[in-house]
């Protein structure tokens, strides 16, 4: 007999409609399995085969072909095991037939039958509505996760004969449903609090402004002045996600297996930061078959690079596009994936080999080659994508020996809170735009409008800075988000003279 079963399977980060076809007949007791499966899908007939002989069901001794459709796409991980087992009972006609078209099928078998976790359910929950998928049947350890989506019935099962039970007496079995609201996971970032940080009045603005409005930030300082510290702190002061973009976070993670809280979206933005020996594909994702990198990790969050200058100069530039655009396209032979990456590159560095170059204190002991040969690592182009530009000093003694503590992270938190609502507002016609570092020429036209005297003195600090046209269109991103966080709807000189402050490299150089 022949029976088909759906599940799905992950192209980057969207799902694919599976069919799992299974045919018994007569011959030479076997199985094949053809439609580009993976070693993982091939192993599948054993893990299968064991299941159902340990579950007390028998296995047909005859010759089994199983056609995963579309023929076409590679089909990747232990998720068909449980598709696999049911098409082979019901080909076999040891379960009933009826509920197969509707039912989408996940989950890994173990030797015994017991049902293990797999790695990107919810993405699969998403898009089953729009497969003609009425109810969805996965491992328990992932029902959580899949009745996020509203609107989809989810029965999660612990073995593999409480999958036989369901299809058999299907009303003797309720969907599982979220009773409220969705949960969130709680927050990572506890303890990381503003008030820690002595001094620093320039770094910490500089904090508040990247966090109201999406800008890059990179700090330049002496070892031990505490960039990475500053850094630290800036997801204390971010907003929460809202619920389309903890979705859009959740599902990323859920594809990368990384999603520890199964059953709560990720609520809080991600801070992601990699070694500086990490590959140019370990950041904007890739491999044979795509998977997302850091950059896609950090997506709607925080990419931190501390030590900037110590990554490969051929590992930044592939952060140029990603930067510009919000999503990175991974092309390969056989396939090509995009993933979103909107993320907010912050970043730290010594302003040269040694770490001292301008500090009162301690003598620089690099030749000005050295701290030539240093910064060519930053290109010029990467370097026009970073908004704020930030030098932090060292500490006094005083700072340092004083026990006095700055502003806290709450406070801080509500500014840019009020700041984003502001932008919010401000782009509610546009749902594409979520804060001002996201728009684009359209928007500055009509959103920074400039006055003579702001105009001149921006058109001096272009030729003084041999700004380039990215770099001022940055200036006016980030001096409109210092407008909104002082309240005020135009932007005026003060604003702009402001933004033109925190282009710290352009002057160095």
């Amino acid at each position: 007999m022949l029976a088909t079963v759906w599940s799905a399977s992950l192209v980057g980060i969207n799902a694919v409609k599976v069919g799992v076809e299974i045919d018994v007949s007569g011959g030479m007791p076997g199985i094949v399995v053809v439609g580009l499966p993976d070693t993982a899908v091939q192993e599948s007939k054993e893990r299968v085969k064991a299941a159902l002989k340990n579950s007390s069901y028998a296995f047909p001794m005859r010759r089994i072909v199983i056609n995963l459709t579309p023929a076409d796409l590679r089909k990747e991980g232990p998720c068909f095991d449980l598709p696999i087992a049911i098409g082979i009972l019901a080909a076999s006609e040891q379960v009933s037939p009826q509920l197969l078209g509707d039912f989408l099928f996940l989950g890994e078998l173990s030797l015994d039958g017991t049902l293990r976790p797999v790695a990107g359910v919810l993405p699969i929950a998403a898009a089953a509505q729009e497969m003609g998928i009425t109810a969805l049947v996965v491992p328990e350890g992932n029902v959580g996760e899949a009745a996020v989506v509203k609107g989809l019935q989810v029965y999660g099962c612990g073995h593999l004969c409480d999958a036989i039970a369901l299809l058999n007496n299907p009303s003797q079995f309720k969907p599982v449903t979220l009773d409220g609201d969705v949960p969130f996971a709680p927050h990572p970032f506890g303890g990381l609090d503003l008030q820690d940080v002595k001094g620093q009045a320039h770094g910490r603005r500089a904090l508040e402004i990247a966090a109201a409005g999406g800008h890059n930030l990179i700090f330049v300082g002496p070892p031990g002045s505490g960039k990475t510290m500053l850094a630290k702190r800036l997801p204390g002061i971010l907003p929460p996600l809202s619920f389309e973009e903890a979705l859009e976070v959740t599902q990323i993670y859920s594809v990368v297996g990384l999603l520890k809280n199964r059953g709560a979206l990720i609520g809080d933005r991600p801070f992601r930061s990699p070694h500086h020996s990490a590959s140019g594909p370990s950041l904007v994702g890739g491999g044979s078959y795509p998977k997302p990198g850091e950059i896609s990790l950090a997506h709607r969050g925080i990419l931190f690079l501390d030590e900037l200058t110590e990554f490969k100069r051929d590992v930044l530039e592939f952060l140029r596009q990603p930067l510009e655009d919000g999503r990175v396209t991974i092309s390969r032979t056989k396939q090509s994936v995009e993933f979103p990456a909107q993320f907010t590159l912050v970043a730290s560095t010594n302003p040269c080999p040694c770490g001292y170059f301008g500090d009162p204190i301690q003598p620089c002991t690099c030749s000005p080659r050295h701290r030539e040969q240093y910064w060519a690592k930053l290109s010029g182009p990467l370097m026009d994508r970073i908004d704020l530009q930030v030098a932090v000093n060292r500490l006094k003694p005083e700072e340092i020996t004083r026990q006095t503590t700055g502003e806290g992270s709450e406070p801080v938190r509500k500014r840019v809170q009020a700041a984003r609502d502001r932008a919010r507002e401000r782009f509610k016609a546009e749902p594409n735009i979520r804060c001002n570092a996201e728009m684009q020429t359209a928007q500055l036209r009509q959103w920074c409008p400039l006055d003579d005297a702001t105009r001149n003195l921006l058109e001096g600090a272009i030729r003084k800075l041999g700004l380039s046209a990215r770099a001022t269109d940055r200036i006016l991103k980030v001096a409109r988000t210092i407008a909104d966080l002082a309240g005020d709807d135009p932007i005026n000189i003060s604003h702009v003279a402001e933004a033109i402050q925190y282009r710290t490299i352009d002057r160095m150089q």
